[in-house]
């Protein structure tokens, strides 16, 4: 029988909307498995936690970083599982590193892949839990300037929208959020200048609110008006303002 307070897995917690979302997750019940690269990141985030924790330090861009993520929780009763790691670049494509892309490829979709295959037979065995994907509203169109990272959060989408009628079928809740500017080290990593940006603490409470909805949710509001405000629009019309902003931010 599922444990009355089950486990969440929550990746990408050591910094930006997911290292918002792990006390959040907390105050509903749920014991934490905090998943990132940066181990001492996750080790300071859990001694601000009073509920049970794990540490996993992990490159999902590792072929066998599924396996060990599974492996790693095997005992425990997971009832949520939040796969929230990702990163991202800009530039031209002409321009990028061939390399970087693929482990961006693996991260952001690989290893999401992977994890559903982990957990969802779980899930489903509890008949009960949520599993969360992270998209982004750059997963709606084609955007120049970030062709690769709008790529990964397009397989993130459609995998969500999937997955949502078969594994609700069956009892568990699928729902992708899918989040538009928000302050965390994205911009820096992709060497972006963020401008208006929603807070990671906004975006994060809204995720954890949507929790066990289906279907997809847009936390924060630079979502929303970006939702009603732009993903009305014919995909090729967004295609071209997204493209625009993107240059604007990266200075080309």
């Amino acid at each position: 029988m599922p444990s009355p307070t089950p486990w969440a897995v929550l990746t990408g917690a050591s910094s930006g909307i997911g290292r918002a979302l792990a006390p959040k997750l907390a105050a509903r019940g749920y014991g934490l498995v905090l998943v990132a690269r940066d181990a001492e990141a996750l080790g300071s985030l859990a001694a601000t936690l009073a509920v049970p924790t794990r540490i996993l330090s992990l490159d999902l861009s590792a072929p066998d970083a599924s396996a060990r993520l599974g492996a790693e929780t095997a005992e425990l009763d997971v009832g949520l599982v939040v796969l929230n790691a990702g990163f991202g670049s800009a530039g031209p494509f002409l321009q990028a590193d061939a390399a970087a892309d693929q482990a961006q490829l693996a991260v952001n979709c690989a290893s999401v892949l992977g994890a559903c295959h982990v957990f969802a037979p779980r899930l489903v065995a509890r008949r009960s839990g949520a599993l969360v994907l992270v998209g982004s509203v750059l997963g709606f169109q084609g955007v120049p300037g970030q062709a690769t990272y709008a790529a990964t959060k397009a397989f993130v989408q459609a995998l969500a929208e999937g997955l949502a009628p078969e594994l609700g079928a069956k009892g568990v809740s699928v729902l992708c959020v899918a989040p538009g500017p928000t302050h965390t080290g994205f911009a820096a990593r992709a060497g972006m200048r963020m401008g208006r940006a929603d807070a990671a603490e906004d975006v994060a409470a809204e995720i954890s609110t949507a929790i066990g909805r289906k279907g997809t949710q847009f936390p924060g509001l630079m979502a929303k008006l970006l939702r009603w405000g732009v993903l009305t629009l014919p995909r090729r019309l967004r295609t071209f303002i997204f493209g625009r902003a993107v240059a604007g931010m990266i200075g080309g």
